[in-house]
């Protein structure tokens, strides 16, 4: 496969994982101030999306529908809903002999969706929930025909890699975020409600309720956050699927470099599948998560220079 092809791909699948985490974060953060309107604040969500000095971020989470404007709909914010899936759109569109029609045609749609007028007017002036519930069920719409549609291939591969490596950044500056309001303090108290719209927004809050029997604390919110395998978002499955995806694409013309980056995935899926919530607390959370990180991004800088031709 062409490295622009493998590019495109894989940069397809990133955008649209981003943009899945970002509305069911908005939607969750939204519902959440209505019910908690005293101590409710935007700062953690526009931490996550955006790219804002802190004194920018005071001045926009003041009002809830400036911030949804400014992460869905707004072009001048380059992380918005509106740029991540024009970004997505415009990689389809350059490989569009690389995927099916109803994925292209899906994409398309999502597109004339996010650039309707009454999309932003209904964020300023009218229900936002029901905006966010429309965005979602395409992005669901997405994930289903990428699986019914799409040829079992190399280039599923490289969108599968985009999906699951842009997961794991997400869970890992979700939960990083999240815990720093804490001070990082896995002792310190926190409303039951903080950690239900948490898990709300990740989609993880049923499976918690049947997972951990002795209700909310921190150490377990962790746990399934990173470790808990059987969610689809925690950082041990994404990590597991990233590896599987990555296996497939070994060739006798790359060895050197998939050897190179199989390293890179192998040391760090074994560092999350053999680490558990005792054992980070020796090195402390923010230390763990911000490794974590920079090893993800590493992955990301490989894959650049390796299979994209970046330099």
């Amino acid at each position: 496969m062409l490295s622009r092809v493998a590019d495109s791909l894989y940069w397809m699948s990133r955008y649209m994982e981003r943009t899945d985490c970002m509305l069911r974060m908005l939607k969750v953060n939204y519902a959440s101030s209505q019910d908690v309107v005293q101590d409710f604040t935007w700062n953690s969500i526009i931490r996550i999306f955006t790219y804002l000095n802190d004194d920018e971020v005071d001045e926009l989470a003041k009002s809830s529908r400036d911030v949804l404007s400014y992460i869905i709909t707004s072009r001048e914010n380059h992380n918005s809903v509106y740029n991540n899936i024009v970004k997505a759109r415009e990689n389809a569109r350059s490989v569009q002999d690389n995927v099916t029609v109803e994925l292209w045609q899906c994409l398309n749609d999502f597109y004339h969706l996010i650039r309707e007028p009454r999309i932003e007017r209904s964020l300023r002036e009218g229900d936002p929930v029901s905006v966010l519930d429309t965005l979602i069920r395409h992005g669901m719409l997405y994930y289903g025909i990428v699986e019914y549609t799409m040829f079992r291939g190399v280039g599923l591969s490289f969108m599968n890699l985009g999906k699951y490596l842009e997961r794991s950044l997400q869970s890992t500056d979700i939960l990083d975020i999240k815990f720093s309001d804490l001070s990082y303090d896995l002792d310190k108290p926190a409303d039951t409600a903080y950690w239900k719209y948490l898990l709300l927004s990740i989609s993880g809050y049923a499976l918690y309720l049947k997972s951990y029997r002795s209700g909310f604390e921190a150490r377990n919110v962790i746990d399934q956050i990173l470790f808990n395998v059987s969610f689809p978002r925690s950082l041990a499955y994404s990590m597991s699927l990233l590896q599987r995806n990555f296996e497939r694409l070994r060739s006798s013309s790359n060895e050197q470099s998939f050897e190179h980056i199989q390293f890179m995935i192998g040391k760090l899926y074994s560092r999350v599948k053999y680490s558990n919530v005792h054992s980070i607390t020796t090195i402390g959370l923010h230390q763990y998560l911000k490794e974590v990180h920079d090893e993800l991004h590493a992955v990301g800088q490989s894959l650049n220079k390796h299979y994209f031709a970046y330099s």
